[in-house]
């Protein structure tokens, strides 16, 4: 075809700029590989890569305390000999990272006054995250709601939560009602996606102020006259699953069996 070269490029100063961001992607694209991978396995060029495995209160010239955070990252990263062991060079160089005391460290993370707080998908994979994870429960005295979702919970009886009104634990792994914390203020509590699979324990809620339960996708949910069992149990209850109180959640008062009797002369 007989195209002219004004056709194809209208300017010898627009032809130019394709020829520079090509070049420019191109190159991008070519440095791109010598970036260190994220977890993913995708190759980042972002300038906190190198943090990853820090929490917050870790990282120089920083003074934010847990109190003004609602999402803090409290899973701990490996350590230097286990990513040296892994051949992975993506902590700081010592210098960058201000080494606190423990005083100065428990003054900064300051639990005791945190009120509302979302602690989900931590990631808790090795023993020693679960254990600063269950440090951080046991400090929080004053918290009202507690989001603590898909963290592969398994028992939490020996922490104690007294100012708890609302606590999500969807997504875990708890069996039971005796691995619930201790909760005695809780009113709207949240078990979805756990394994429990019989109601034994549930008792433990009936002098707190419960007012809704959600238990969707456990076992124990197919089991035969489960709202009715449910709120036999805790007659305080208001919802169930979503589901407001229905008049036949409620078992009938039982009748007198001498009633039934027949007396025959």
């Amino acid at each position: 075809q007989n195209t002219s070269s004004q056709e194809i490029h209208p300017s010898n100063s627009s032809y130019a700029s394709d020829l520079s961001e090509s070049h420019t992607g191109s190159a991008l694209l070519r440095n791109r590989t010598f970036y260190s991978r994220s977890d993913s396995g995708i190759s980042s060029l972002l300038p906190s890569d190198s943090f990853k495995y820090l929490t917050w209160h870790k990282v120089e010239q920083n003074d934010i305390q847990g109190s003004q955070l609602r999402c803090p990252r409290v899973r701990e990263g490996p350590s230097a000999e286990e990513l040296f062991f892994r051949q992975e060079c993506t902590l700081p160089p010592r210098k960058r990272v201000l080494e606190k005391n423990k005083w100065e460290t428990w003054l900064q993370e300051n639990w005791e006054d945190c009120t509302n707080l979302n602690l989900s998908f931590q990631g808790l994979g090795d023993p020693y995250q679960v254990a600063n994870f269950n440090r951080i429960l046991r400090r929080l005295i004053r918290v009202e709601t507690l989001w603590l979702v898909d963290n592969s919970l398994v028992d939490l009886s020996a922490a104690r939560l007294p100012s708890c009104r609302v606590l999500n634990m969807n997504k875990n792994h708890l069996t039971s009602f005796k691995q619930l914390p201790k909760i005695p203020q809780i009113q709207h509590l949240s078990l979805a996606e756990n394994h429990i699979e019989t109601l034994a324990g549930l008792s433990s809620l009936r002098c707190t102020p419960l007012e809704s339960l959600t238990l969707k996708r456990n076992p124990c949910e197919f089991h035969q006259n489960y709202r009715k069992r449910v709120f036999s149990c805790l007659p305080n209850l208001k919802m169930l699953d979503g589901i407001l109180k229905l008049p036949q959640d409620t078992s009938p008062p039982e009748t007198n069996i001498f009633s039934k009797i027949c007396i025959v002369s």
